[in-house]
């Protein structure tokens, strides 16, 4: 494993253990040039996910590019980065369970916005302005109404529950 900080190739790793359920080993690293210490994730290999853009064009799945995004709507909000990264481990699992090859952009775009929206409601709406391309105002205050129409009727749901 190459060192973030100086570039050697050999390090030794001092601690290890499971995360995400046993689905990921998380290794504590330190390199034997310089002896910074980093940390690394393994992570089974399995079947590569083609996301497709909205212009048609074609690329690997990138989990970073969706950490990226959340990590931006998540901005100054009581979310942990281990609430970010289940979330992005939930959606790149379902999409492997899922066992299609490609996705569009947009499914995964839902998908992230169903789990963001459980997590946090701010980081939620900042997620889908960007990813339902607000185009005006109006569209915006539209799905404020929609999400505060279905919070509400969740909160009625749950008193005739009683």
């Amino acid at each position: 494993m190459k060192c973030p900080n100086c570039g050697y190739t050999e390090s030794k790793v001092t601690d290890s253990r499971p995360t995400d359920e046993y689905t990921s080993i998380r290794r504590r690293r330190e390199c034997l040039s310089c002896q910074r210490r980093f940390t690394t994730y393994e992570i089974v290999d399995s079947i590569p996910i083609t996301v497709v853009k909205k212009d048609g064009t074609k690329q690997l799945f990138d989990r970073n590019k969706i950490l990226a995004g959340i990590m931006k709507a998540c901005d100054k909000r009581s979310v942990t980065r281990e609430q970010m990264e289940r979330l992005v481990t939930d959606v790149e699992c379902e999409l492997q369970n899922s066992l299609a090859a490609e996705f569009s952009s947009k499914h995964i775009g839902v998908l992230v916005m169903d789990r963001l929206k459980a997590l946090d409601e701010v980081a939620y709406v900042r997620f889908a302005s960007v990813h339902r391309e607000f185009r005006d105002l109006q569209t915006f205050m539209e799905a404020l109404e929609e999400m505060a129409k279905t919070k509400q009727e969740d909160c009625t749901d749950g008193k005739n529950a009683k």
